[in-house]
């Protein structure tokens, strides 16, 4: 991914901030009541505003500084989502995800979060993993890590051993959302800011 910072926004605002998925449907109406829907993005795109999680000038010039350092909506950096950070619903667990199958040969396997089960599932790929927080199983059985890597700029797992025909690859992480400002004007009232007025800090997901 070109132009990408591998850097964190500082936690204490993006924890306290607003925001969530967004998806594109087009929808056309016909003369009977009829109604055709099309879903333009495979993927869904998460928007933020980091402004609501301003609530200091401390804070406000932590991101000012972030925001000029990455120069506008020039470079993507890593946002934590609090709602939506890790693998399983409690807690991480080599378990989580199933995000292959194995074959004899395959080695390779791109880390996904799917959500939704019965009706029709969607994978998701991860590709900001945190450092430190992966963990893999085949056939449930953990491996141990240094039975695998994980390219943490991509989501990549590779193992050292190619699992057999069948069996089941697992894997729980913790992961950030690659994303960049959706602006290159960051307007700051500090008059308003010291009545309580929120800046307004956009944030939109970059896709891989």
């Amino acid at each position: 991914m070109s132009g990408f910072h591998e850097v964190l926004f500082p936690l204490d605002i993006a924890l306290k901030s607003a925001g969530g998925p967004e998806r594109r449907t087009e929808i056309v109406s016909f003369g009977s009541g009829r109604e055709e829907r099309n879903a333009r993005w495979a993927h869904s795109r998460r928007r933020y505003d980091a402004g609501y999680g301003i609530k200091t000038l401390t804070a406000l010039r932590s991101a000012v500084a972030f925001f000029e350092e990455r120069r506008g909506r020039l470079h993507g950096f890593r946002w934590r989502d609090r709602l939506d950070q890790i693998s399983g619903i409690a807690g991480i667990t080599p378990l989580d995800q199933g995000i292959g199958t194995g074959d004899g040969a395959r080695k390779a396997f791109q880390l996904v979060k799917t959500y939704g089960s019965a009706f029709a599932p969607y994978p998701r790929p991860i590709t900001k993993p945190v450092t430190g927080s992966v963990r893999v199983a085949v056939n449930g059985h953990e491996l141990s890590s240094s039975a695998f890597s994980c390219d943490m700029t991509t989501g990549l797992v590779t193992l050292v051993a190619a699992p057999a025909t069948g069996a089941a690859v697992t894997a729980g992480f913790q992961f950030d959302v690659p994303v960049r400002f959706d602006t290159d004007y960051l307007e700051v009232d500090l008059s308003a800011f010291a009545a309580g007025a929120i800046p307004k800090i956009p944030v939109v997901e970059i896709r891989p």
